[in-house]
């Protein structure tokens, strides 16, 4: 649309679209702990929110003296998603924010995750809003380098044929959010005051322009945003 402020807009997926990282956290907590790592969910969260795991295998190995396999992670992913089929809900208004503004943008949005894919594609299947992001999902995993590099939003944002700068991204943690403004997009802030999403000061540090609380505001908070 002519009079919207952006060309696109991409969302990272836990804790954005889905309530998934306290059922994620809590599987980690549980496959740390029989490797010795006797850590509660609520730390798990702390350290590990917003990183994939596989990213943190040193830290993981420096905690329990166990060398962090593939088969490991495929067990680790398999309890996780199994868990997630189980318990995932969509986050409180996301699926309506994401129907509306796919209407707004004739399709130009973008699902940009440091999740693997078969993790994001069944969450938005159990939210209810896969097809509005046929073929436009992208994976930390599929990239040179996770977030908070900005790999995967380049990658989102080329492919849509939009540039970064045109770009606004929807994150909750700093990690992702360090990763949105590195691309060059506008940083909006989800952050509703729970644990597992980074606070409002922690966002706005790493260059978040604005953080709201309730997902249904979304849409009209992108429409009506002047940039500076």
């Amino acid at each position: 649309m002519a009079d919207f402020p952006f060309d696109a807009v991409l969302f990272d997926c836990d804790g954005v679209l889905v309530d998934s990282e306290p059922i994620t956290n809590r599987v980690l907590a549980q496959m740390l702990g029989e490797l010795g790592w006797q850590i509660s969910p609520e730390e798990t969260l702390r350290v590990f929110v917003g990183k994939a795991v596989k990213d943190e295998a040193a830290l993981i190995e420096a905690n329990t003296g166990v060398a962090i396999t593939q088969a490991w992670l495929e067990h680790f992913r398999e309890r996780r998603n199994a868990a997630l089929d189980r318990e995932l809900v969509a986050i409180e208004g996301a699926a309506s924010a994401v129907r509306s503004l796919h209407a707004k943008l004739d399709g130009r949005i973008a699902v940009a995750s440091g999740a693997d894919r078969r993790k994001v594609e069944l969450q938005l299947t159990k939210a209810g809003i896969l097809d509005c992001f046929d073929g436009r999902i992208f994976s930390g995993h599929e990239t040179p380098r996770s977030k908070p590099y900005p790999d995967v939003y380049l990658a989102a944002a080329e492919a849509l044929g939009v540039d970064p700068a045109r770009c606004a991204i929807v994150e909750d943690t700093v990690t992702g959010a360090t990763a949105g403004v590195a691309a060059g997009a506008t940083v909006f802030g989800y952050s509703p005051g729970e644990v597992g999403h980074s606070d409002p000061d922690a966002l706005r540090a790493v260059g978040v322009v604005h953080v709201f609380r309730n997902m249904e505001h979304l849409p009209a908070l992108l429409s009506e945003w002047t940039h500076a």
